[in-house]
């Protein structure tokens, strides 16, 4: 693994894009992204403070004591020395590049492996370039085809030149020919039929913790194109920061936790108080608090409250006013817009409120990742603890994490229509195809995911067409606008965050925020966009719980003419969408939660 640096990421992409295990291609070579061990060792200034992150952390891997820090930023001093993170060099099998020979159509390149490469990477002076065929597993197990293999028998023995036929321009799995100069050859096609067993088992390889971090897997291999959208779904979790007194306190205790963590009684913390330090930062609270917030850093909560249940609270607390009455927390400032400043009319009846955060701060930390399919929070945004993942260290006792400021709008529904929306005849039916649909999804899965019900399916749409409304006025691009999407149906309270945030800024320009002034307005466009789909009447009579070709299981009155957006902006990877819920279709006008906009 060479010092030198070849190539640039971003950092907030080395959590949410490019962490570990992820398969990139740099400007000279093809690299996997090398585990936590390979980076620079976390240093105090990096590290981010977000402890209901960090118990939640705690829950979901198993790990103690989780901190979090920032991936290393790059210098401009060249000074200082390289804060890179380590790649590590795959696939190791290599396609040269041949000097002409054959017609366009047809061609003829032979696979190397990297032993048989020169010290400039290059075979008998031809230069080579990596095979874009790999195999790999659902639990994130990647390594490289067994060519030899796939074209002969398991007896065979057969050491000689192996080349990969290409018989069209498509690119089609079906043109390409792996051939052995033996006269054995085999269509790279039959590597996709998973019933042919044509890969064998899996290897269990973990190139990304090193050559030799293989562990037992009984899954068979499948094919993956390296740079393909299905070879790294990230596990992100994500939490807001919510001010509150005891959370002022853990922060306190984290920052102090070299020294505090031995501490068990108040002698204890009477003793460690002789530092100024500590002191100092522990001044503002009772002993009493301090030692509850340390038990709970060593032994966690009695009881951890969902991570979404804990931010609505927050957000429907906001005071109202304007947001100039008090002193700005960078991390959190919300106030409740009087009524009279955004209600118009009679649309936005089944609305109850309107809160603008002027600043908020989302800490997003990795905690692992898959392969093939993407495994999404539930609706309360957090993972299911049984849930398979690929490790990012082979003893992982910190996790990659970014901070975001921005600013946002949140809009809540009133319980009580939400309710009677429910009760309507004609909504039942719809819900029920819904979940038929769900149940059609998981059937194959190991999820043991629940259907999120009617109103998240309503609030998730309504979110996406308010999304594509904004972006037309507020000044920021649909992609970066993100949802956050509560439907606690316990309590009967329902809402949306639309967010925007950098982590490279301090805040943002207060653009989406302004925006909530002009929330009916914005809710006129989304219903009318919402009524039509450009690929109506298909996309309205579409039907979740029936079998199709299309297998669209999630998606009622839903596609890419209407209501689906840019995944970085979805919290559901675009499922759980339904246009016929919140404004009448083509197909069915019974069930939207809204009335025709005029």
């Amino acid at each position: 693994m060479s010092r030198r640096a070849h190539g640039q990421i971003r950092r907030s992409q080395a959590v949410t894009t490019w962490g570990p295990g992820a398969l990139l291609d740099l400007p000279r070579y093809a690299v996997i992204v090398g585990g936590l061990d390979t980076w620079p060792q976390p240093s105090d200034p990096e590290q981010v403070h977000e402890l209901r992150l960090a118990r939640k952390l705690r829950t979901l891997t198993g790990v103690p004591t989780p901190r979090l820090y920032a991936p290393p930023a790059d210098s401009n001093d060249p000074r200082e020395p390289t804060r890179g993170i380590g790649v590590w060099r795959f696939p190791e099998w290599f396609v040269v590049q041949e000097k002409g020979g054959g017609e366009e159509r047809e061609r003829s390149r032979r696979l190397v492996h990297r032993k048989a490469l020169d010290e400039r990477s290059r075979f008998e002076g031809r230069q080579v370039v990596p095979t874009r065929f790999v195999r790999a597993c659902p639990k994130g197990h990647v390594d490289d085809l067994d060519w030899r293999g796939f074209v002969h028998d398991a007896e065979d023995t057969c050491r000689r030149q192996l080349w990969l036929d290409e018989r069209g321009t498509s690119g089609d799995l079906a043109d390409l020919v792996v051939r052995c100069e033996c006269g054995k050859s085999r269509s790279l096609y039959e590597a996709t039929q998973l019933e042919l067993y044509p890969l064998g088992n899996c290897s269990g390889a973990r190139p990304w913790l090193g050559r030799h971090a293989r562990e037992k897997c009984k899954l068979p291999s499948r094919l993956l194109i390296r740079t393909a959208a299905n070879a790294y779904f990230p596990q992100v979790l994500s939490v807001l920061s919510i001010p509150e007194r005891a959370a002022a306190v853990q922060t306190a205790v984290a920052e102090l936790w070299e020294d505090l963590q031995i501490v068990d009684d108040a002698a204890g913390l009477a003793f460690l108080k002789k530092k100024p330090k500590v002191a100092a930062t522990l001044a503002p609270f009772a002993d009493a608090e301090v030692i509850e917030a340390i038990r709970e850093a060593k032994h966690g909560a009695d009881e951890e409250r969902p991570v979404k249940q804990v931010e609505l609270d927050a957000l429907l607390a906001a005071p109202e006013g304007y947001g100039d009455d008090v002193p700005v927390d960078p991390n959190f400032h919300a106030r409740r817009l009087p009524e009279h400043a955004w209600r118009r009319g009679r649309l936005a009846d089944g609305i109850e409120a309107v809160i603008q955060l002027h600043r908020l701060r989302e800490v997003l930390a990795l905690t692992g990742f898959t392969r093939f399919e993407a495994v999404t929070p539930d609706i309360q945004g957090e993972y299911e603890t049984d849930v398979e993942r690929a490790e990012l260290a082979l003893e992982p006792s910190w996790f990659p994490a970014v901070e975001n400021r921005g600013e946002g709008l949140f809009l809540q529904l009133r319980g009580e229509a939400v309710a009677d929306w429910l009760s309507r005849p004609a909504v039942e039916p719809r819900l029920n195809q819904l979940a038929a649909g769900h149940k059609l999804w998981a059937k194959d899965r190991k999820s043991k995911r629940i259907f999120p019900g009617g109103p998240y399916v309503l609030l998730h749409t309504l979110s996406h067409l308010l999304i594509q409304s904004l972006a037309m006025r507020c000044g920021y691009p649909a992609s970066s606008i993100r949802e956050r999407i509560y439907s606690d149906e316990a309590t009967g309270r329902f809402g949306i965050l639309l967010y925007t945030g950098s982590p490279d800024a301090e805040g943002t320009l207060g653009g989406l925020v302004q925006q909530a002034r002009h929330l009916e307005a914005h809710l006129a466009h989304a219903l009318r966009a919402g009524a039509l789909c450009s690929n109506d009447p298909i996309c309205a009579q579409h039907t979740p719980g029936e079998e199709s070709m299309e297998s669209r299981w999630l998606h009622g009155a839903a596609c890419h003419g209407c209501v689906l957006v840019a995944e970085t902006s979805c919290e559901m990877r675009n499922d759980y969408l339904d246009r016929a819920l919140v404004v009448p279709t083509l197909e069915t006008a019974g069930v939207a939660f809204f009335g025709t906009s005029e």
